[in-house]
């Protein structure tokens, strides 16, 4: 069987995500054989949907991470951007490539989701002062053409992020409930994003900040529910969100093509390997 054939029938082509029949159930990480989080701490990922307070980063190093941020939100707005449009950067910009594959990041990762792992995505949410913008309660799961839902989030904090500047924030145990259905968010919601889940404070305990100092990182699941108020401070708030999932993860509408292998092995025909840009 030709290579050709073989890529054809593990992907599929589809032409867009409502084509897709994707397992979306919540993948508990094993508690047995963790190295750089502890079992309470799964525990909390498994029952709550995400583990905060992370350390990665000295203060010394999170000031020159800023600093590289601040030049390149500079560059960005200059040629045409926003505080938001630096999306898919590790296939842009080497500093986060490298960023996605940190190993301070990957082994807390990979005692969520086993040895093997795959960065696929990388995107800067950075809400300047006064910005006006919201983030709707919504499930990363919903945007993205994988299966099954093996995946998480890092955020990891660029400036310090709390309650005043528009924190991040999850409601624990919403990841429990599989797919939630969603509407497309209205301009009166203001949303960053285009997916609103209504009434989502049902589907969980009370919401939770997720504070953060500079150089620290959580880690979510993709069916946590999660999002963010307007920044009405003077304090911009920015976060480097990197995504993974376990390799055996499937990846459509040419997705895989963003992964970068961060862990572990992959079968280079769902995961061809993602170069480090020039």
């Amino acid at each position: 069987m030709s290579n050709e054939k073989q890529e054809f029938d593990i992907i599929p082509q589809y032409d867009s995500i409502e084509e897709i029949e994707r397992d979306l159930d919540f993948f508990p990480a094993k508690e047995e054989g963790a190295k750089a989080l502890t079992v309470e701490q799964l525990r909390h990922y498994n029952e709550k949907g995400y583990i905060s307070n992370l350390d990665v980063f000295s203060k010394g190093e999170a000031n020159e991470l800023r600093e590289y941020f601040d030049e390149l939100l500079d560059e960005v707005i200059k040629s045409g951007g926003d505080s938001y449009s630096i999306s898919t950067a590790h296939l842009k910009h080497v500093r986060v490539y490298d960023l996605l594959k940190h190993p301070a990041i990957v082994n807390y990762v990979k005692d969520i989701l086993g040895d093997n792992v795959v960065g696929w995505g990388s995107h800067f949410f950075c809400k300047m002062p006064h910005d006006g913008k919201a983030v709707s309660w919504h499930q990363d799961a919903s945007y993205w053409p994988l299966t099954p839902s093996k995946t998480a989030t890092v955020w990891l904090a660029i400036d310090d992020t709390d309650h005043e500047n528009a924190c991040m924030r999850f409601i624990p145990k919403s990841h429990l409930h599989g797919h939630l259905e969603w509407h497309e968010s209205n301009a009166e919601e203001n949303n960053v994003l285009n997916q609103t889940v209504s009434n989502a404070l049902n589907f969980g305990e009370s919401p939770v900040d997720n504070e953060l100092k500079a150089g620290q990182m959580s880690i979510h699941n993709d069916l946590l529910l999660h999002g963010s108020n307007a920044n009405d401070s003077g304090r911009r708030r920015c976060g480097l969100t990197l995504r993974y999932c376990a390799a055996d993860v499937h990846a459509y509408l040419d997705w895989n093509l963003k992964g970068v292998i961060v862990s572990g092995e992959a079968d280079s025909r769902l995961w061809p390997g993602a170069k480090r840009p020039d």
